[in-house]
């Protein structure tokens, strides 16, 4: 794999480019100081560059906003020391920017609110810069009845002034939820005023509570059908509600562990593109192998690039994120039968419109996301700007 470190110099790709917003069966893409200059198709003059290469497909540079970790790092492992966490950050960035993800939001699982407070400060700089998209808060307003890998004793209900404190680093740009907690439904409208992406997650609520939500302004839905209750024909519960209101966009995590593929498709087809994102959830252990790792405190262990919590006796507990990368995500949802171009938005430009980024998501002149070039397994051969 080659040209994964960010570069400034100009470079040519060519194949078949998907734009995201037009496909160019024999096309070329070049991109200079960290931007796409001009995009067209053969044999139409291309702007000079320092190198040329062709790939299979030419794509726009993938966005994760739901990502813990990986390369064997996570975000706020430092516990808020500034150059832990710039240093981790970075080993994170890195590590999954070598499979294509150019555009990343840093999650924090649920921790004490000055030390997370301390960690969205210390990232802070990075967002600023542009190295990170933006801070997701998951945790610590959580349902204890739907924890997952979060420390139960560490959960609480969201008061505003904690509210405040956190969105007060500048760093938050989406917060994860139980809305059904006292002060729930006010902490989205908290959020939304502040611009922040509200979104419904480890959450113990009902169908109603979950359309409230939505009416106060969250649009997304975490890694949907984890840590919320299931579908029942007579209680349909948070799920359907925001996987059928057009409204809410609906993250999903296609690592054939979180979802069956038969469910990752139906829930796709169901959403509709535009409607649904893949994410990683990806913890420490991405890129890196079986193996024990932290998370937030918590022991984790990783078998089978499968990662669970370690329980007390030492038999392995609830999921406790992934060990995800998204171009496998992409392999893995094509492979549920999923159309590539769909496959693609829910990576590219769905994810970019959710965080406001109109420079990201697509392959036109101006663009900022860096460009992807893929192999015929749909593998990361090269990632530019």
């Amino acid at each position: 794999m080659t040209g994964t470190t960010p570069t400034t110099a100009p470079v040519l790709l060519r194949g078949e480019v998907h734009t995201g917003r037009r496909v160019l069966p024999d096309g070329w893409v070049h991109l200079a100081g960290g931007r796409v200059t001009a995009v067209g198709a053969a044999p139409s003059p291309a702007p000079p560059a320092d190198r040329e290469e062709r790939g299979h497909r030419v794509v726009p540079g993938f966005t994760d906003l739901h990502c813990h970790g990986g390369g064997g790092a996570a975000f706020g492992a430092a516990g808020g020391d500034p150059a832990g966490e710039v240093a981790a950050a970075r080993t994170v960035a890195a590590a999954h920017r070598a499979h294509g993800t150019t555009t990343l939001v840093a999650s924090l699982v649920t921790r004490p609110v000055p030390e997370l407070a301390a960690v969205a400060a210390a990232l802070e700089p990075l967002v600023r810069a542009g190295e990170l998209a933006g801070v997701h808060l998951e945790g610590p307003w959580l349902s204890p009845a739907r924890a997952g890998a979060h420390a139960p004793a560490l959960l609480r209900v969201p008061e505003p002034g904690d509210v405040e404190a956190l969105l007060a680093t500048g760093a938050v740009v989406v917060v994860t939820l139980a809305p059904e907690l006292p002060g729930g439904l006010a902490a989205v409208r908290q959020l939304v005023r502040a611009g922040v992406l509200a979104a419904v997650g480890h959450t113990d609520a009902d169908a109603v509570t979950a359309t409230a939500a939505v009416d106060a302004g969250a649009r997304l839905a975490t890694h949907l059908f984890n840590a919320m209750p299931p579908v029942h024909h007579r209680e349909p519960g948070p799920v359907l509600a925001l996987l059928d209101d057009e409204r809410v966009v609906v993250e999903l995590v296609a690592d054939g562990v979180h979802l069956h593929p038969l469910v990752l498709a139906h829930a796709a087809r169901a959403a509709g593109r535009g409607r649904w994102v893949l994410v990683t959830d990806a913890m420490a252990a991405a890129g890196c192998g079986d193996g024990r790792y932290d998370l937030g405190g918590l022991v984790v262990r990783v078998v089978g690039d499968v990662a669970r919590l370690v329980g007390d006796d030492g038999s392995p507990g609830a999921i406790a994120g992934s060990t995800l990368t998204l171009d496998a995500a992409v392999r893995q949802a094509v492979a549920a039968g999923l159309p590539f171009e769909d496959v693609l938005a829910a990576v590219t430009s769905t994810p970019a419109a959710l965080l406001g980024r109109d420079d990201r998501g697509h392959l036109e002149p101006g663009a900022t996301g860096g460009a992807v070039v893929l192999d015929a397994d749909l593998r990361v051969v090269s990632v530019h700007g």
